[in-house]
Order: C-alpha cells, then structure tokens, then sequence
C-alpha cells in the first residue's frame, strides 16, 4: 500500500507535535517536515493551587480524601484536542488527502475523540507507538514497516 505522495502525517505525543508531508511516493518515502511545536511543561505548583480535596462521610468517623487531578494529564490531552483542531481545520480547507497518524495509545485515543468527520474519512494509517523524539528516517522506517503488509495482491497473468 505505501503512504501517497503529499500525504499529511501528524507525529504527537501530548507534548510535541510534529506534521510532515510525503514529498516521495508509495514507493519511496521522503517525508518533510512542515511545522513542529512543543509546549512547555509548567511546574505542578503552577498547575495546581491546593491539595486533594476531603468529603465528610456521614455514618463515619474519619474524612475520605478525592484522588489528586493530574494536570500534566490534562494539559497532554488538551494538546491532542489541539492537535486534533490542527487536522480538522486543514482536512475542511482540503489540505490533504491522506492522513497518517503517530501517537502513543492514550494521546490516540484523545485525537480520535476530537478528529472531524472530514479528517476521519482520510485517516490512511494510525500507529500507536512513541515517536516524537526520533528521527524522521526512523518515522519513515515505521510507516514503510506498517504499510508493506497492506500491499495489495499482484495481479498474475
């Protein structure tokens, strides 16, 4: 199968995010990188203001304490919900063709709640795997590794 040329191909993890064009073919692919964007990670003590919460429990003696919000977790998932604007914008505007996307399972996760319907339709490849601290030669490796299963038969004559 191959990715096709101008494919888009979005690289994301919650933190960074990377969007690469195929310049080559379904033969040989040559991605580029078009723009790249990392958030800063803020200190907990910025994320959060107090400590967990308490609820009295009547019945009871003693005070049952709530579960501490994750705010890394939740700025990671807003980031995939941006990520996820990125692509809908850009698949309205026809951008793309074809969409290739590269996250780890939980960030995956997010972006297919927030994909478009329109972005959707054009997702060619989704691979649930770390890549956004390795180089574009090892991202083309693993599009090229998780397509060439999905070649179609030879036709013999």
């Amino acid at each position: 199968m191959g990715l096709a040329n101008d494919a888009l191909v979005l690289v994301t993890d919650g933190r960074k995010m990377l969007f690469l064009r195929n310049e080559g073919d379904r033969n040989q692919i040559d991605l580029r990188v078009e723009k790249h964007r990392e958030r800063d990670d803020a200190p907990d003590r910025e994320l959060s203001t107090d400590g967990p919460g308490s609820v009295f429990q009547s019945g009871t003696t003693g005070r049952s304490s709530y579960e501490e919000t994750d705010f890394h977790q939740l700025e990671e998932d807003r980031w995939a919900h941006e990520a996820a604007e990125r692509v809908n914008a850009r698949a309205l505007s026809n951008d793309f063709d074809a969409l290739a996307i590269i996250a780890p399972p939980k960030t995956l996760g997010e972006l297919r709640k927030k994909l478009h319907k329109e972005a959707e339709k054009r997702v060619v490849l989704e691979i649930d795997k770390e890549m956004t601290n390795q180089p574009v030669s090892d991202i083309e490796k693993l599009i090229v590794e998780n397509t060439k299963n999905h070649a179609p038969a030879e036709v013999l004559t």
